[in-house]
């Protein structure tokens, strides 16, 4: 997937049609679905792909998934309505030349419908499409977990991405929420929600050393969703994907986040730089964005090295540079 090229006159015409009609940008969740739409049904998927074409001769695979559970339901909603803001920040601004985005959703496999949703890698209009598709459950099981083990699971195996396969770059991953991972991605859960059959649950710490491998990973915590002010929801994240881990004050501001956050891993921006265009494409999200990235920027360009899980060779070893 990954052809074709965003547009945002298509984006503004049928925003304005849907609002001509009445009708949601969500319009499958709010018709009353309750199950995953079939185009991003995780079962039985074999792989999704981010791959080189001849509009994009350089693909760069980026993805978001976010929690879709309790006080999380307006992440996608606001995602959508800031589309044009990330695409133009991206592209325009020069952090990256050919993104390629998908859109993913995640809930609680122990009690959801639908735990995990899964779009496409696109370079056009048709990831608005997936977002669109999405089912917005606001399920959950009521503590303080999520099923984002599984989403890591099948983002480390069940994608492919020829700007990691033929130029040994990692793609970016972004997970939105307010919640813990399940300590592990259990067997029965992958047979059920994604298939195959793994014989074995997996601990948390190896599906991120895996992940790892392959995505940037950040998980952004929005202020003013159920568990964003809990000390342990940070520790958590922090213990596993240390710096970068991002607190954001303004949900209205993930898509400049994500975007500033792009543009400084690729050294195409420094801070003060990618403030400036917000500013510039009429953004109020600036002050944000500045306190959510001043951490993750003090970091940039220190190397931290994360051995190899017990039992994997030590060639797996991974080195970030931040």
């Amino acid at each position: 997937m990954g052809s074709g090229t965003w547009s945002t006159d298509v984006y503004d015409a049928g925003a304005h049609y849907r609002a001509a009609h009445g009708v949601s940008a969500f319009a499958y969740s709010d018709s009353g679905a309750r199950t995953t739409h079939e185009d991003l049904d995780p079962y039985g998927v074999t792989v999704r792909e981010s791959r080189d074409n001849d509009e994009h001769p350089e693909s760069l695979a980026l993805a978001v998934l976010f929690d879709v559970t309790g006080s999380m339901l307006t992440v996608p909603r606001t995602l959508q309505t800031k589309l044009p803001d990330l695409l133009g920040l991206l592209m325009r601004k020069g952090y990256v030349e050919h993104p390629q985005i998908l859109f993913g959703a995640v809930g609680d496999a122990t009690c959801d419908r639908a735990p995990l949703q899964v779009g496409q890698f696109e370079s056009d209009n048709r990831m608005d499409d997936d977002l669109g598709k999405i089912l917005l459950e606001g399920g959950g099981g009521g503590q303080m977990t999520e099923s984002y083990e599984l989403a890591m699971y099948f983002m480390a195996r069940h994608t492919a991405m020829d700007c990691l396969e033929k130029r040994g770059r990692r793609g970016y991953l972004f997970l939105i929420g307010d919640e813990l991972a399940y300590p592990k991605v259990k067997a029965r859960e992958i047979a059920k929600v994604i298939g195959g059959e793994p014989g074995e649950d997996i601990p948390l710490e190896s599906v991120i050393a895996e992940l790892k491998r392959k995505f940037e990973v950040y998980f952004i915590i929005p202020e003013g969703a159920s568990h964003s002010g809990d000390d342990r929801l940070l520790d958590f994240w922090r213990g596993h994907l240390g710096q970068n881990v991002i607190r954001l004050d303004d949900l209205d501001a993930v898509c400049e986040t994500i975007a500033l956050t792009v543009g400084l891993a690729e050294d195409a921006v420094d801070l003060d730089e990618g403030l400036d265009h917000l500013r510039e494409f009429g953004s109020a999200a600036g002050d944000s964005v500045s306190r959510a990235l001043a951490p993750l920027n003090a970091h940039r360009g220190q190397v931290t090295v994360t051995p190899a899980p017990t039992g994997l060779d030590p060639a797996d070893t991974e080195v970030t540079r931040l």
